[in-house]
């Protein structure tokens, strides 16, 4: 294990965050919030510290980099960055316990938008900019921008390998010759999409604060808002501007790179876009003809199918923003939307969920060995996209899916040890919302409600399961397995 090039790219890290803290610091500073000042500051000097006695133990570090360095320092990566990231909240004393704020910035860094707050706008500006920009930070992965903006000498195999660990879906490839560029491409559809979104929104007459956390949020498909109100009490207008983007950016990025170099009928081929936007549409129609039939004498036409087409941005995307209380929907528009939560959006997106393409590739999967049972001797392959699938592929499939089941098993049964009086419900919604990096969950901990009242236990269950979710499992997966830190 080369611990020391592994300590170097950790001292970029603390580096990129303690400067990604400053405009923050500069936001409190012209608000004049004194403890979110000395919350900045405080912690600015702390994680620059760190960066710095890091870099100069690990400046004779050599390039040696290989898969299993990869997924550990991704892991420990997002762990030591949620554990520094929290300390503005807890050194200002807006979050006072640390374990609340540890949990707060877990869901902000992995876009999950589950919240312990009951009212989000005491925080104060900076704080809010923070707490929203972490979502940003996150969904495409600051190691994916440390890779972008970071020359790095030695071997390409340390960049592929960082962006396995940290890339979302069954498999990652390089979409331009190097993987420098690669990341750098990823980094400037994503800054794109986000700064037209904030255009949009600015049209839509949303204030520049707002527009600018909101489409944060919405590019990382995360959740977090600025208001106490949610999302409700914004315009139509921008409910149908976010809804778009926040379907934008449960788009598989790779399919921006054939738009952008002209291949436009291998993207509207790619049978898991084809799907998504099935699944899009179906989920719209089931939810407006479910809900329509209760509220008919309430809410028009026009607003059931806007809050209905929002919902499922919001669920099947991971982003977690609500119009509404959908907790208290008919069951089967919940049904459907437990089933949104746990499809997640497209694979090489920045929403979480299993991925669309993981479960296509498990139906896939499934359909040939039970074609198998009937005619035992015949060789049949698993397609997706017209290519085959390797055998590995749908190994690490079947493995991701047994790892996920059990972890949701796990952490459900932990968390319902918990003495908070919360139902069955609610407590396996809430692993399942924070697993897949939802945000809100079902019955007492819908999109009104929060986690506030679990206990701290619960509270750590949910942040270790938001980045099991985040990193697909294996990479915080092997930093739990003694055979890792064994020599090879």
């Amino acid at each position: 294990m080369n611990y020391k090039i592994m300590l170097k790219i950790h001292a970029w890290i603390l580096l990129i965050e303690s400067v990604l803290m400053v405009p923050p610091l500069i936001i409190s500073m012209c608000m004049h919030e004194s403890r979110n000042v000395f919350g900045f500051l405080l912690t600015i000097i702390i994680t620059f510290a760190l960066a710095t006695i890091f870099g100069i133990i690990s400046r004779d570090a050599k390039a040696k980099f290989y898969a299993r360095e990869g997924f550990v320092c991704v892991g420990m990566a997002w762990i030591v960055m949620c554990l520094l990231g929290a300390l503005p909240f807890f050194f200002s004393g807006t979050i006072p316990h640390y374990v609340d704020a540890f949990f707060e910035t877990v869901s902000g860094f992995t876009t999950t938008g589950s919240s312990i707050l009951n009212e989000v706008e005491h925080l104060g500006k900076g704080m809010l900019w923070w707490r929203s920009f972490s979502h940003w930070v996150g969904g495409m992965g600051v190691l994916v921008f440390f890779l972008a903006i970071i020359p790095v000498s030695g071997s390409g195999g340390f960049s592929l390998h960082i962006l396995r660990a940290e890339s979302t879906g069954p498999a990652v490839g390089k979409s331009t010759p190097k993987m420098r560029e690669t990341a750098a491409a990823l980094y400037i559809i994503y800054i794109g999409l986000t700064v037209l979104d904030f255009i949009f929104l600015l049209i839509g007459k949303m204030k520049v604060f707002d527009a600018a956390c909101i489409a944060f949020g919405t590019a990382g498909t995360g959740g977090f808002t600025v208001l106490n109100t949610g999302f409700a009490t914004y315009t139509p207008f921008a409910i149908n501007v976010t809804t778009v983007f926040m379907l934008l950016f449960g788009v598989n990025f790779s399919i921006y790179f054939m738009l952008l170099f002209k291949r436009v009928w291998s993207a509207i081929k790619n049978e898991e876009l084809i799907c998504y936007v099935v699944i899009v549409l179906c989920s719209t129609l089931f939810f407006a003809i479910n809900i329509y039939q209760k509220t008919a004498q309430t809410m028009h036409l026009n607003e059931t199918i806007m809050h209905s087409a929002f919902q499922v941005g919001a669920l099947i995307t991971t982003t977690g923003y609500a119009t509404a209380d959908f907790a208290q929907w008919p069951a089967f528009s919940q049904a459907v939307a437990l089933v949104l939560m746990m499809i997640g959006a497209c694979a090489g997106s920045t929403g979480g969920g299993m991925k669309i393409a993981r479960v296509m590739l498990l139906f896939k999967s499934l359909k040939r060995n039970a074609h198998k049972l009937n005619k035992p001797s015949e060789i049949r392959v698993v397609k997706f996209n017209r290519q085959k699938v390797s055998e590995q592929t749908i190994a690490n499939v079947n493995a991701y899916l047994a790892a996920y089941v059990l972890l949701i098993v796990i952490s459900f049964l932990i968390v319902s040890l918990d003495k908070a009086n919360y139902s069955v419900t609610s407590n396996l919604s809430a692993v399942i919302s924070t697993f897949n990096n939802i945000g809100p969950a079902l019955d007492q901990i819908g999109p009104m409600s929060n986690f506030s009242g679990y206990s701290a236990l619960s509270k750590i269950v949910f942040s270790v399961d938001m980045l099991f979710g985040r990193l697909e499992i294996f990479p915080i997966l092997m930093l739990l397995l003694p055979h890792t830190y064994k020599k090879h």
